[in-house]
Protein backbone atom coordinates (compact mmCIF):
# COMPACT_ATOMS: atom_id res chain seq x y z
CA UNK A 1 0.00 0.00 0.00
CA UNK A 2 0.94 3.51 -0.77
CA UNK A 3 0.29 6.38 0.95
CA UNK A 4 0.48 10.21 0.50
CA UNK A 5 -0.31 14.18 1.81
CA UNK A 6 -2.28 15.98 -0.44
CA UNK A 7 -5.43 18.33 -0.41
CA UNK A 8 -9.21 16.98 -0.35
CA UNK A 9 -11.41 18.24 -2.98
CA UNK A 10 -11.66 21.31 -0.77
CA UNK A 11 -8.81 22.00 -0.38
CA UNK A 12 -7.59 20.89 3.43
CA UNK A 13 -4.53 19.30 3.88
CA UNK A 14 -5.20 15.08 4.60
CA UNK A 15 -3.78 11.80 4.06
CA UNK A 16 -5.10 8.75 2.45
CA UNK A 17 -4.16 5.33 0.61
CA UNK A 18 -3.67 5.17 -2.98
CA UNK A 19 -5.84 2.38 -4.48
CA UNK A 20 -6.70 1.86 -8.26
CA UNK A 21 -6.14 5.36 -8.92
CA UNK A 22 -7.76 7.30 -6.38
CA UNK A 23 -6.61 8.57 -3.19
CA UNK A 24 -8.90 6.73 0.04
CA UNK A 25 -9.10 10.16 2.89
CA UNK A 26 -7.77 8.43 6.23
CA UNK A 27 -7.53 11.97 7.41
CA UNK A 28 -9.26 14.06 9.68
CA UNK A 29 -12.26 14.87 6.59
CA UNK A 30 -12.38 10.92 5.77
CA UNK A 31 -12.21 7.88 7.83
CA UNK A 32 -10.44 9.52 10.53
CA UNK A 33 -7.70 7.14 11.35
CA UNK A 34 -5.41 10.56 12.29
CA UNK A 35 -4.98 13.70 11.80
CA UNK A 36 -1.37 13.09 8.80
CA UNK A 37 0.65 10.50 7.55
CA UNK A 38 3.30 12.12 10.15
CA UNK A 39 1.24 11.57 12.82
CA UNK A 40 0.10 7.88 11.66
CA UNK A 41 3.80 6.61 11.40
CA UNK A 42 4.86 8.26 14.78
CA UNK A 43 1.60 6.66 16.79
CA UNK A 44 2.43 3.36 14.77
CA UNK A 45 -1.32 3.62 13.41
CA UNK A 46 -0.29 2.44 9.80
CA UNK A 47 0.53 -0.87 11.38
CA UNK A 48 -3.12 -1.27 12.78
CA UNK A 49 -5.96 -2.56 10.12
CA UNK A 50 -7.45 0.65 8.72
CA UNK A 51 -11.10 1.35 8.04
CA UNK A 52 -11.01 2.79 4.62
CA UNK A 53 -14.47 1.77 3.80
CA UNK A 54 -15.89 4.34 3.90
CA UNK A 55 -13.54 6.71 3.03
CA UNK A 56 -13.75 9.28 0.30
CA UNK A 57 -12.45 8.97 -2.60
CA UNK A 58 -10.70 11.42 -5.37
CA UNK A 59 -8.96 10.41 -8.46
CA UNK A 60 -5.16 11.03 -8.22
CA UNK A 61 -5.04 12.39 -11.65
CA UNK A 62 -5.79 16.07 -10.76
CA UNK A 63 -5.21 16.10 -7.18
CA UNK A 64 -2.50 18.60 -5.62
CA UNK A 65 0.26 16.69 -3.46
CA UNK A 66 2.08 17.76 -0.33
CA UNK A 67 5.46 16.58 0.87
CA UNK A 68 5.00 13.25 2.17
CA UNK A 69 6.18 14.71 5.73
CA UNK A 70 5.50 18.31 6.22
CA UNK A 71 7.51 18.89 9.68
CA UNK A 72 9.94 16.09 10.39
CA UNK A 73 11.96 16.56 13.06
CA UNK A 74 15.08 15.85 11.09
CA UNK A 75 15.75 15.33 7.91
CA UNK A 76 19.35 13.78 7.66
CA UNK A 77 21.24 13.48 4.11
CA UNK A 78 24.13 11.23 3.32
CA UNK A 79 26.89 12.44 0.58
CA UNK A 80 28.66 10.93 -1.94
CA UNK A 81 27.44 7.65 -1.18
CA UNK A 82 26.98 5.78 -4.56
CA UNK A 83 30.48 4.43 -6.13
CA UNK A 84 29.49 6.27 -9.44
CA UNK A 85 29.04 9.36 -7.82
CA UNK A 86 32.42 9.38 -5.71
CA UNK A 87 33.85 8.03 -9.04
CA UNK A 88 32.67 11.46 -10.77
CA UNK A 89 33.61 13.72 -8.03
CA UNK A 90 37.24 12.25 -7.93
CA UNK A 91 37.06 12.02 -4.39
CA UNK A 92 38.84 9.46 -2.04
CA UNK A 93 37.20 6.66 -0.21
CA UNK A 94 36.49 7.19 3.37
CA UNK A 95 35.46 5.49 6.16
CA UNK A 96 32.44 6.94 7.55
CA UNK A 97 29.54 8.58 6.02
CA UNK A 98 29.46 11.82 5.01
CA UNK A 99 26.51 14.00 6.56
CA UNK A 100 24.80 16.80 6.69
CA UNK A 101 20.95 18.30 7.53
CA UNK A 102 18.54 19.57 5.69
CA UNK A 103 15.75 21.59 7.20
CA UNK A 104 12.79 20.40 6.96
CA UNK A 105 11.07 24.05 5.64
CA UNK A 106 12.79 23.22 2.48
CA UNK A 107 10.82 20.69 1.65
CA UNK A 108 8.43 20.09 -1.37
CA UNK A 109 5.70 18.23 -3.20
CA UNK A 110 5.52 15.69 -5.71
CA UNK A 111 3.69 18.55 -8.74
CA UNK A 112 4.33 21.55 -7.69
CA UNK A 113 6.42 24.08 -9.24
CA UNK A 114 9.79 24.70 -7.97
CA UNK A 115 11.51 27.90 -8.20
CA UNK A 116 15.28 27.98 -9.45
CA UNK A 117 17.14 30.36 -7.21
CA UNK A 118 18.17 33.73 -7.68
CA UNK A 119 21.39 33.41 -6.09
CA UNK A 120 22.25 30.31 -8.16
CA UNK A 121 23.60 29.63 -11.05
CA UNK A 122 24.80 26.30 -11.03
CA UNK A 123 20.91 24.40 -9.39
CA UNK A 124 21.53 20.52 -10.16
CA UNK A 125 19.31 17.57 -9.49
CA UNK A 126 20.00 14.54 -6.99
CA UNK A 127 17.47 11.68 -7.48
CA UNK A 128 17.36 9.21 -3.67
CA UNK A 129 15.64 7.07 -1.61
CA UNK A 130 14.62 8.99 1.49
CA UNK A 131 13.59 6.28 4.85
CA UNK A 132 11.60 7.60 7.33
CA UNK A 133 11.99 6.31 10.76
CA UNK A 134 9.37 4.24 12.48
CA UNK A 135 10.59 4.24 16.30
CA UNK A 136 13.22 5.64 18.74
CA UNK A 137 16.65 5.03 17.96
CA UNK A 138 19.24 5.63 19.65
CA UNK A 139 22.87 4.00 19.46
CA UNK A 140 21.23 1.23 16.88
CA UNK A 141 23.38 -1.56 15.88
CA UNK A 142 23.28 -2.48 11.85
CA UNK A 143 22.22 -5.86 12.84
CA UNK A 144 18.99 -4.19 14.13
CA UNK A 145 18.82 -0.91 11.84
CA UNK A 146 15.97 -2.52 9.92
CA UNK A 147 13.37 -2.83 12.58
CA UNK A 148 13.86 1.20 12.84
CA UNK A 149 12.53 2.00 9.85
CA UNK A 150 8.68 2.17 8.72
CA UNK A 151 9.40 2.85 5.51
CA UNK A 152 10.59 4.90 2.35
CA UNK A 153 9.96 7.68 -0.47
CA UNK A 154 11.12 9.18 -3.07
CA UNK A 155 13.70 12.47 -3.29
CA UNK A 156 14.83 14.88 -5.22
CA UNK A 157 17.98 16.89 -3.22
CA UNK A 158 18.04 19.88 -5.56
CA UNK A 159 21.41 21.80 -4.80
CA UNK A 160 22.92 24.54 -5.41
CA UNK A 161 26.61 23.85 -5.84
CA UNK A 162 27.87 27.09 -6.01
CA UNK A 163 26.65 27.82 -2.75
CA UNK A 164 27.74 24.30 -1.84
CA UNK A 165 31.50 25.03 -2.57
CA UNK A 166 31.38 28.26 -0.86
CA UNK A 167 33.35 26.22 1.96
CA UNK A 168 33.45 22.71 3.42
CA UNK A 169 30.68 22.75 5.07
CA UNK A 170 27.19 22.39 2.35
CA UNK A 171 24.44 23.52 4.53
CA UNK A 172 23.86 27.35 2.44
CA UNK A 173 23.63 25.06 -0.85
CA UNK A 174 21.44 22.25 -0.09
CA UNK A 175 18.56 24.39 1.95
CA UNK A 176 17.05 26.84 -0.43
CA UNK A 177 13.30 27.15 -0.20
CA UNK A 178 11.62 24.10 -1.77
CA UNK A 179 14.66 22.38 -2.87
CA UNK A 180 13.83 18.97 -1.54
CA UNK A 181 11.32 17.32 -3.14
CA UNK A 182 9.98 14.48 -0.99
CA UNK A 183 6.92 11.79 -2.20
CA UNK A 184 4.71 11.33 -4.06
CA UNK A 185 4.04 8.32 -2.34
CA UNK A 186 5.44 6.66 0.96
CA UNK A 187 5.73 3.02 1.28
CA UNK A 188 5.93 0.76 4.48
CA UNK A 189 9.07 -1.42 4.89
CA UNK A 190 6.87 -4.17 4.72
CA UNK A 191 5.59 -3.84 1.45
CA UNK A 192 8.79 -2.72 -0.19
CA UNK A 193 10.72 -5.82 0.60
CA UNK A 194 14.31 -5.71 -0.46
CA UNK A 195 14.79 -1.94 -0.26
CA UNK A 196 18.34 -3.09 -1.92
CA UNK A 197 16.45 -4.49 -5.27
CA UNK A 198 14.79 -1.16 -5.76
CA UNK A 199 16.62 1.36 -8.50
CA UNK A 200 16.99 4.69 -9.04
CA UNK A 201 16.77 6.65 -12.07
CA UNK A 202 16.63 10.54 -12.52
CA UNK A 203 15.15 12.08 -15.74
CA UNK A 204 15.83 15.73 -17.47
CA UNK A 205 13.31 16.31 -20.03
CA UNK A 206 12.90 12.56 -20.68
CA UNK A 207 16.78 11.90 -20.86
CA UNK A 208 18.02 9.46 -18.17
CA UNK A 209 20.59 10.73 -16.03
CA UNK A 210 21.01 8.76 -12.96
CA UNK A 211 20.44 5.13 -12.68
CA UNK A 212 21.71 3.02 -9.66
CA UNK A 213 20.30 0.35 -7.55
CA UNK A 214 20.19 0.73 -3.86
CA UNK A 215 22.28 -2.02 -3.46
CA UNK A 216 25.05 0.24 -4.58
CA UNK A 217 25.50 2.14 -1.41
CA UNK A 218 28.88 2.71 -0.45
CA UNK A 219 27.68 2.54 2.72
CA UNK A 220 24.76 0.62 3.39
CA UNK A 221 21.44 1.55 5.06
CA UNK A 222 22.09 -0.45 8.60
CA UNK A 223 26.00 1.52 8.42
CA UNK A 224 23.99 4.69 7.67
CA UNK A 225 21.49 4.08 10.58
CA UNK A 226 24.32 2.93 13.22
CA UNK A 227 26.70 5.84 11.94
CA UNK A 228 23.45 8.70 12.80
CA UNK A 229 22.12 7.44 16.06
CA UNK A 230 26.11 7.17 17.06
CA UNK A 231 25.52 11.08 17.65
CA UNK A 232 21.59 12.21 17.56
CA UNK A 233 18.92 10.02 18.46
CA UNK A 234 16.54 9.67 16.07
CA UNK A 235 12.69 9.96 16.59
CA UNK A 236 9.69 8.35 14.52
CA UNK A 237 8.54 10.59 11.72
CA UNK A 238 12.68 12.14 11.10
CA UNK A 239 14.06 11.09 7.94
CA UNK A 240 17.65 10.20 6.48
CA UNK A 241 17.95 10.43 3.09
CA UNK A 242 20.90 8.07 1.75
CA UNK A 243 22.80 9.59 -1.31
CA UNK A 244 22.25 10.16 -5.03
CA UNK A 245 23.77 7.98 -7.64
CA UNK A 246 26.56 9.52 -10.44
CA UNK A 247 25.15 11.56 -13.37
CA UNK A 248 24.52 14.59 -11.53
CA UNK A 249 24.57 18.00 -14.11
CA UNK A 250 27.75 19.10 -12.27
CA UNK A 251 30.06 16.56 -13.73
CA UNK A 252 28.58 16.22 -17.37
CA UNK A 253 30.74 17.46 -20.00
CA UNK A 254 30.07 20.33 -19.92
CA UNK A 255 28.38 20.84 -16.84
CA UNK A 256 25.05 21.81 -17.50
CA UNK A 257 22.68 23.08 -14.91
CA UNK A 258 19.00 23.27 -14.52
CA UNK A 259 17.00 26.41 -16.02
CA UNK A 260 13.26 27.14 -15.92
CA UNK A 261 10.96 25.19 -17.92
CA UNK A 262 13.05 21.72 -16.90
CA UNK A 263 11.20 18.71 -16.47
CA UNK A 264 13.03 16.60 -13.30
CA UNK A 265 11.56 13.15 -12.58
CA UNK A 266 12.92 10.56 -9.94
CA UNK A 267 11.48 7.14 -10.28
CA UNK A 268 12.49 4.89 -7.45
CA UNK A 269 10.53 1.51 -8.96
CA UNK A 270 7.00 0.39 -6.50
CA UNK A 271 7.71 3.90 -4.58
CA UNK A 272 6.18 6.31 -8.11
CA UNK A 273 7.68 8.87 -9.46
CA UNK A 274 8.25 12.22 -8.43
CA UNK A 275 7.84 14.52 -10.80
CA UNK A 276 8.91 18.98 -10.33
CA UNK A 277 9.46 21.43 -12.94
CA UNK A 278 11.67 24.06 -12.32
CA UNK A 279 10.61 27.79 -12.39
CA UNK A 280 12.52 31.29 -12.76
Amino acid sequence: MRYASYLNQEGQPTWGLEANGELLDLGPSGADVGPSLQQAIQEGLLSAPLEKDEAPAQPVEGTTFLPVLSAPGKVICIGVNYRSHQEETGRDSVGKPTVFARFSDTLAAHGADLPIPAESSMYDYEGEVALVIGAHADHVKPEDAWNYIAGYAAFNDFSARDWQRHTGQWTPGKNFPLSGAFGPYFMSAEEVGDVTELVVETRVNGEVRQRAAVADLIFDIPAIIEYVTAFTPLAPGDVIVTGTPGGVGLFMEPPTFLVPGDVVEVEVGKLGTLRNVLVA
